[in-house]
């Protein structure tokens, strides 16, 4: 992967001087590869990484493993596509295994949870079952620890 891509994953708000910096390119060049980027899709968009713990808000997220009919003409993606137009669905992955969707659903309630999977998503057609379990707890969510303040600790080696 493009060194200029990897700056941007670990720290999207980096600024474009550091980057030209760090990559031993003019400002302008970064501009352009990040612009083109951006205009092939490669780069979908910047997100902060929230600890939402700390925010305090009584949000439940789910994970909803989605076993899947194939269609005719578009195999798995004719439906996953689908599903992944619902609001409600923050990530949407075509996994191997017993299940063929993995979905991550935001709700403001269990029972909003509850009604999306048993009103929205299992009455659709190519939907055969699903298996949904609720997050508790984010200890790391895209590589960021959520809990600070720790000191660095080696994990420890078994023989």
């Amino acid at each position: 992967m493009d060194e200029l891509l990897k700056i941007l994953q670990a720290n999207a708000i980096e600024s474009r001087e550091n980057i030209a910096k760090m990559l031993n390119l003019s400002v302008a060049e970064v501009n352009r590869r990040i612009a083109k980027y951006e205009k092939s899709g490669i780069i979908r968009g910047y997100q902060a990484i929230l600890n939402e713990d700390q925010l305090g808000l009584d949000t439940v997220t789910a994970v909803i493993e989605v076993k899947v009919s194939p269609q005719r003409e578009g195999g798995f993606n004719t439906v996953a596509a689908r599903i992944s137009r619902f609001p409600e669905v923050r990530s949407a992955y075509l996994m191997s295994g017993t299940y063929d969707v993995l979905l991550f659903i935001e709700g403001r309630n269990l029972r909003e949870v509850a009604a999306f999977v048993s009103e929205r998503l299992s009455p659709l057609e190519g939907v055969l079952s699903t298996s949904t379990h609720f997050m508790l707890k984010t200890y790391k969510r895209l590589g960021v620890l959520m809990e600070s303040g720790h000191a660095e600790e080696r994990l420890s080696v078994a023989p």
